[in-house]
């Protein structure tokens, strides 16, 4: 006899009070127009809008960062489509449990005529043998798939099953989503925390928000934390009960953003200055009160080429391994590898040849527009080309002793060369690193030194 289990307490006590069930899970969006954030899937004419109309939800990898409702767009599809929705978690299912679920869709099929969404959280966990054995079934139509995954699928998921699913990014939720996300959940009186009539000011919503690093799930909790901490005769809340909530997070703000551009300035001010101990304490600043950590990484790439540069090649292998590491292991541990970075950058000889050539070279280019390349560096690839003195005169440089010719001018377009000062220099470098060594290094292969 078919029927549902009878209710264990817990579920007894929450059919009773809703509100034994965590904030981020009540809030969860019931239907497509419910999202916030994900505009580029969800928005008017965007792929995932169409396919809510339509009813016709394709397999498909939901790729993103934690809290960006993943599994709730999947439930959400299976129900606007009117499917079965099946849960595989990758940590414990194995190739029976796949293959149990997959019976049972195919069951639907033919005798309800109902179609099933299968979710496979952490899909990146599947092994080989896991994904193959869902690769018929996706094929066949037996099933659809959405996996969920905050890892790249194109490391981490066969290229067989990538083939057959489409690929969406799902994008961390920006501070303003945070914000309405934290409005929608004061505001609502079934599901949030209406009731209470807690007042927040938007700044303090903005500080919440930073703590969260992109994830809906972590700024409602913090929320709903810092909400039942008030008195029940008190409705508005402040600053110092939510720093309770976050511990050493600091809760600094201002409604214009300054303070955060003034840490963000002082820490890049600081490398840039060869200051290490003053550029680990404004990263400090910045990571203990809630930046998130790839806005950091972030900055530290761009800093590690348009202030260090060729002085320190390694600057921006090392800063972009930071990100890269950043991203895989996440807070708290995170801060060990910006802290490495921010000082090898500090430590760093400086040199800004990169921003100042490229600027000096991007004016010529708006000034005098798409010059035409030199007849000596055009490429001959057909005889008519030939014919019209493509290439001719090219000297190859491995054919000189030194890999350098001797001879050589400039390939620069001629109207520059001709410029009054004859042709320009957008590269200057520094004195100081690899990129001086280098350059005196070239200038001796082109005087033939011994």
């Amino acid at each position: 006899m078919e029927g549902r289990h009878p209710r264990n307490l817990f579920e007894t006590a929450v059919a009773k009070d809703p509100t034994l069930t965590p904030l981020a899970e009540r809030m969860r969006p019931r239907r497509l127009d419910e999202f916030v954030g994900q505009a580029h899937l969800l928005g008017p004419g965007r792929l995932l809008h169409r396919a809510g109309q339509t009813g016709r939800i394709p397999s498909m990898i939901l790729w993103g960062p934690p809290g960006t409702g993943k599994t709730t767009l999947a439930r959400v599809l299976a129900e606007t489509c009117g499917a079965a929705f099946e849960v595989l978690s990758a940590v414990s299912a194995g190739v029976r449990e796949i293959r149990a679920a997959v019976a049972e869709a195919e069951q639907r099929r033919a005798y309800r005529q109902q179609s099933t969404i299968l979710f496979v959280d952490e899909i990146h966990r599947f092994n080989k043998g896991q994904q193959d054995a869902l690769l018929p079934h996706v094929e066949s139509g037996a099933c659809r798939l959405i996996g969920a995954t905050t890892e790249n699928p194109s490391f981490e998921v066969n290229a067989a099953l990538l083939s057959r699913a489409k690929v969406l990014q799902l994008r961390g939720l920006t501070m303003d989503d945070l914000v309405e996300i934290q409005r929608r959940a004061l505001q609502d009186t079934e599901r949030g925390l209406g009731a209470r009539g807690v007042r927040v000011d938007d700044r303090l919503l903005q500080a919440i928000a930073r703590t969260g690093e992109g994830d809906a799930r972590r700024v409602l909790t913090t929320l709903e934390l810092a909400v039942e901490l008030l008195p029940d005769d008190e409705h508005e809340l402040l600053p110092q009960t939510v720093a309770e909530v976050v511990g050493a997070r600091s809760l600094r703000y201002d409604k214009a953003g300054e303070e955060h551009y003034n840490v963000v300035s002082a820490f890049i001010k600081s490398m840039r200055a060869s200051d290490p101990d003053a550029a680990v304490y404004w990263l400090a600043r910045m990571l203990e009160s809630g930046e998130d950590p790839m806005f950091v990484a972030r900055r530290i790439v761009i800093f590690a080429s348009e202030d260090v540069g060729n002085a320190d090649p390694q600057a921006l292998v090392l800063a972009n391994a930071a990100a890269s590491a950043t991203h895989l292991v996440g807070m708290p541990e995170a801060v060990l590898v910006l802290s490495q970075a921010t000082q090898y950058l500090a430590l760093a000889p400086k040199s800004n040849s990169a921003l100042a050539g490229y600027s000096a070279a991007r004016q010529d280019v708006k000034r005098h527009g798409a010059l035409g390349v030199p007849l000596v560096v055009r490429n001959a690839v057909t005889a008519l080309m030939r014919g019209a003195d493509y290439g001719r005169g090219y000297r190859y440089p491995h054919d000189h002793a030194q890999g350098v010719d001797p001879e050589h001018g400039s390939y620069l377009p001629e109207a520059l060369i001709a410029g009054a000062g004859g042709p320009p220099r957008y590269v200057e470098v520094g004195a100081l690193g690899w990129e001086a060594d280098a350059w005196r290094a070239l200038e001796k292969r082109r005087s033939r030194e011994p």
